[in-house]
C-alpha cells in the first residue's frame, strides 16, 4: 500500500488497453470519492534505450539507493528554507518552486522530459550517472554554504548573547563607562560587583569590610535589571584576590572587566561586520537553496520516471513504450484510490507476473539471481512516490 503522504507516479504498457486511459482512471476516482477527488494527469515516459537485461537489472538494484540520496537532499534543501524563512508558510511557499511553479504544478501540468538536458539518446547508465553527478554537486554547494553560513551565524550569536543576560554574566562593555573606573593608578583599582537584588542592603552594610584597604563610602550604582545591581567600588590592588574571595562568599559576584576604548571599539566593529556578513550569507543561502530546490526536484523526478521505465521494461517486456500517471490522492480516501488503481489494471496480472509470484512460480536459479527485486512490494502496474516532502 503506497504511502498517503506522497505523489503517486505509475506506469503501464501503453497499448490498445490503455486508450482514453486518463479519462476513464479519472471518472472512476471522482465516481469513487466525490467529496475529496485526487489529482491526476499524464506523465511522458520516453522510450529510452534499453539496453541488456542484465544493465536494466543492475540499474534496478542501484537506483533504489540514489532515490534515497536524491529525497534526501531534497528534504535537507527544504529544511535549510525552512529555517532561513522562521518556518513561515507563506514565505516558504514563495520559495519552495520549480521552475517558478508550485510542485503540483510543476508535476501535474504538462509535465515533460528534459530531452534537451538528458538526451533519450543517451544510455539509461549515462543518464543515471549525470543525474547523479548533478545532484552530488548539489548537496556539496549546500553542505559547504549552510557551513559556512552556520559559523558566521554561530559566532553573531556568541557576540549578541554577550550582551544580553543579566549583570552578572553580559558584557558590560556597554554597560561601564569611563567616568566609572579608576584609570592608570598605580595603587587603587575599581572593581565592578553584581550584587543580587535581595542582598543589596547587606552589599551597602558590609562592602567596606569585606577585606581591609576598600576606600570607604566608595560604593556607586552603575547599573540594574530585574536580578542584578552593578556597584563600582574602589579597593587597593594588593587586597584584590582576598577582596574577590570575600565577595564569593558573600555571594557577590565580581565581573572581570578592564576598562579599554580600543577593546570596546574593537568589540562594536566585530559585531557590525559579523552582523553584515550574516545578512549577506544568508541571502546568497536563500537564493542558492531557492535555485537548488527547483534543480534538485527536478532531478528527483527525472529519476522517479527512469526507475518507472527500467521496472516497466523487466515487468511487461518490450516493445517499450509506456503510459505514465500522476496521482495526488486527498489521504483521506487513499484506500479508495489505490482499490481503482488496482481493481482497473488488474489485467496486467498475466504480463506483471505477480500471478505466477503469488503461485510460487519461476525458478530456483531465476529467484536466487534476482531475490532483491522479487522482495519488493509488488502491483500489477508499476508505481513509485514522491513524498510530500515541502509541506
Amino acid at each position: 500500500m503506497p504511502s498517503d503522504q506522497s505523489t503517486w507516479l505509475i506506469a503501464v504498457p501503453n497499448d490498445g488497453d490503455t486508450e482514453g486511459l486518463l479519462s476513464e482512471i479519472t471518472s472512476k476516482l471522482a465516481q469513487q470519492s466525490r467529496s475529496s477527488q485526487p489529482t491526476v494527469a499524464e506523465l511522458g515516459i520516453p522510450a529510452f534505450k534499453t539496453g541488456t537485461l542484465d544493465s536494466l537489472i543492475t540499474l534496478s538494484e542501484e537506483l533504489p539507493k540514489q532515490d534515497a540520496f536524491f529525497t534526501s537532499t531534497v528534504a535537507k534543501t527544504v529544511d535549510t528554507l525552512r529555517n532561513l524563512l522562521n518556518n513561515d508558510p507563506a514565505k516558504l511557499a514563495q520559495h519552495i518552486q520549480v521552475n517558478q511553479l508550485g510542485v503540483d504544478d510543476y508535476i501535474f501540468k504538462g509535465w515533460r522530459w528534459n530531452e534537451g538536458r538528458y538526451g533519450v539518446q543517451r544510455s539509461l547508465r549515462e543518464t543515471v550517472d549525470v543525474l547523479n553527478k548533478e545532484m552530488a554537486s548539489i548537496d556539496n554547494m549546500m553542505k559547504s554554504k549552510l557551513n559556512n553560513y552556520n559559523l558566521v551565524k554561530g559566532s553573531l550569536v556568541q557576540m549578541q548573547r554577550k550582551k544580553t543576560g543579566n549583570l552578572s554574566v553580559r558584557s558590560l562593555a556597554d554597560v561601564v563607562s569611563k567616568k566609572d573606573m579608576i584609570q592608570d593608578s598605580e595603587y587603587m583599582q575599581t572593581c565592578l560587583v553584581a550584587v543580587p537584588k535581595a542582598l543589596t542592603k547587606e552589599w551597602n552594610a558590609n562592602y567596606e569590610r569585606l577585606t581591609s584597604m576598600v576606600v570607604p563610602r566608595s560604593s556607586s550604582r552603575i547599573a540594574s535589571d530585574d536580578e542584578y545591581t552593578l556597584f563600582g567600588v574602589v579597593i587597593f590592588k594588593k587586597v584584590h584576590d582576598k577582596f574577590v574571595q570575600k565577595c564569593r562568599e558573600n555571594k557577590f559576584i565580581v565581573r572581570d572587566f578592564v576598562y579599554s576604548e580600543e577593546q570596546i571599539n574593537k568589540q562594536r566593529d566585530e559585531l557590525e561586520t559579523a552582523d553584515v556578513t550574516e545578512k549577506e550569507l544568508w541571502t546568497e543561502l536563500l537564493r542558492l537553496s531557492r535555485t537548488n530546490f527547483s534543480e534538485s526536484f527536478q532531478i528527483l523526478v527525472h529519476l522517479k520516471i527512469l526507475r518507472l521505465f527500467v521496472e516497466s521494461v523487466l515487468r511487461y517486456g518490450l516493445p517499450a513504450n509506456y503510459l505514465g500517471l500522476a496521482i495526488k490522492p486527498d489521504p483521506k480516501s487513499t484506500k479508495k484510490v489505490f482499490s481503482v488503481l488496482t481493481n482497473h489494471f488488474k489485467y496486467l496480472a498475466p504480463r506483471s507476473g505477480r500471478s505466477k509470484k503469488q503461485q510460487g512460480g519461476g525458478t530456483e536459479e531465476f529467484i536466487g539471481e534476482y531475490q532483491s527485486l522479487m522482495e519488493q512490494e509488488f502491483f500489477d502496474f508499476v508505481l513509485y512516490e514522491v513524498p510530500w516532502i515541502v509541506y
